[in-house]
């Protein structure tokens, strides 16, 4: 099994919309990260440019990968499909085979196809597309590609963990679903109403609430819905912005429920939850949380939490992402994403947050890790130590599910290069 990187087998930095860091070193492995630096979910994209940056510092620091530095260039796509595909294209011009993006899945979901179709039409300039967050389970379904490895749990998966969690709280009655519109949201609203209904079949759905994504800037309206329905409970896949958003409208409103979320933790989200007064009322589920009792993850968090003092490691994956791709790297003893690819099919892989293994489905390029169900509240300093974004609150262990039991099927037919 692969050894997990603390501090010095990950890899990204940059600058900001389509600035190039300055090279490191003549002969540099060149990456591209693809994801919103500006707008409305420039927060978000952020703070996984600052984390890649603190982890890049330290690789570059011992001498980087097969010899060589890693150079970052930095591209802005606005949250926009369009304008990201653009910037893709700009990144191969100027020399870049990696694409690392995650933030919203109908960006994915452009990526993959643009990496797929380019790699057929140039044989011989391979192009890899690493995706840390862009969970549409389409992507590694029906359209998956070879060239593209996701390394968070697909909304399939997470939900299979979710519900099941769900199932065993019997004060759960009647739950309203909010979610972003577009291909992800109504994936998390649809699969969580078939989920539900199969598993609890008395819990009534109140609401199945629809918004678009990152324009709104008052959520009372919604939030004025949700009380009228009589529900307890809230099951949301928004992210970012609509995250924190939505959470202080609920705390204006003095609305009191238990909420369900995958990404509660982003930038804003805990105070947005201390503010509203919501205490082990709100889980997300994660690969990791911070208060995780795993020491070689809390000495990087302290090292972390030092450099950037509010702002919490809130993507572990991305440590087991880098970690394994220079892994590959070193294995294949190249940077060519046709050479080192191979090497990531069936890899295990020793978890940043836990240390418990995890590995790359050769089926699908989906990464299965264990997950963990956290709420947030008041801590115990002793045994959690580390609080979120200045509050006095952080997340809390409230269930493990180990990876054994996070595996799902796939429908994927996977297309190799000849």
């Amino acid at each position: 099994m692969a050894k997990a990187f603390v501090l010095g087998a990950v890899m990204l930095c940059g600058l900001g919309a389509g600035i190039v860091a300055p090279a490191l070193a003549e002969d540099t492995i060149k990456i591209g990260y693809v994801d919103p630096l500006s707008g409305g979910g420039a927060s978000i994209g952020q703070i996984g440019l600052n984390q890649l940056k603190f982890i890049a510092d330290d690789v570059n620091g011992k001498g980087g990968v097969l010899g060589k530095k890693i150079e970052i260039i930095g591209y802005d796509n606005k949250l926009s499909p369009q304008v990201t595909l653009v910037q893709v294209q700009k990144a191969i011009d100027e020399g870049v085979q990696i694409i690392v993006q995650g933030n919203g899945s109908s960006v994915g979901a452009a990526v993959e196809s643009f990496v797929t179709k380019y790699n057929e039409r140039n044989p011989g300039k391979a192009v890899v597309y690493l995706n840390y967050a862009a969970i549409d389970p389409s992507m590694t379904n029906q359209n998956c590609s070879y060239w593209h490895f996701s390394w968070d749990a697909n909304v399939d998966i997470k939900l299979e963990a979710l519900t099941n969690f769900m199932k065993t709280k019997k004060d759960i009655k009647k739950v309203y679903l909010i979610d972003q519109d577009y291909s992800f949201g109504h994936s998390v609203a649809d699969t969580t109403v078939a989920m539900l209904k199969e598993k609890r079949p008395d819990i009534q759905i109140v609401g199945n609430e629809f918004h678009p994504l990152v324009k709104v800037t008052d959520f009372s309206p919604y939030i004025a819905k949700i009380k009228a329905s009589g529900a307890d409970t809230v099951v949301t896949g928004n992210w970012g912005q609509d995250l924190a958003l939505l959470v202080k409208a609920a705390g204006d409103a003095g609305l009191k429920v238990n909420w369900y979320t995958f990404y509660a933790g982003g930038s804003g989200g805990p105070t947005a939850i201390k503010q509203a007064n919501l205490p082990d009322q709100v889980y997300q589920l994660t690969e990791g949380f911070n208060n995780l009792p795993y020491k070689p993850a809390q000495e990087v968090v302290r090292a972390y939490i030092a450099r950037y003092k509010s702002e919490p490691i809130y993507y572990p994956r991305l440590f087991n992402l880098t970690g394994m791709v220079f892994e590959a790297m070193k294995e294949a003893n190249s940077a060519d994403p046709a050479k080192f690819a191979p090497k990531l099919e069936g890899m295990k892989y020793a978890t940043f947050a836990s240390g418990q293994e995890g590995f790359m489905r050769k089926d699908d390029h989906q990464f299965f890790q264990p997950l963990y169900m956290s709420v947030f509240g008041a801590l115990d300093a002793a045994s959690q130590p580390f609080d979120e974004e200045s509050t006095g609150w952080g997340w809390k262990m409230a269930a493990e599910i180990p990876t054994k039991d996070t595996l799902y099927p796939t429908t994927c037919k996977m297309k190799r290069p000849n």
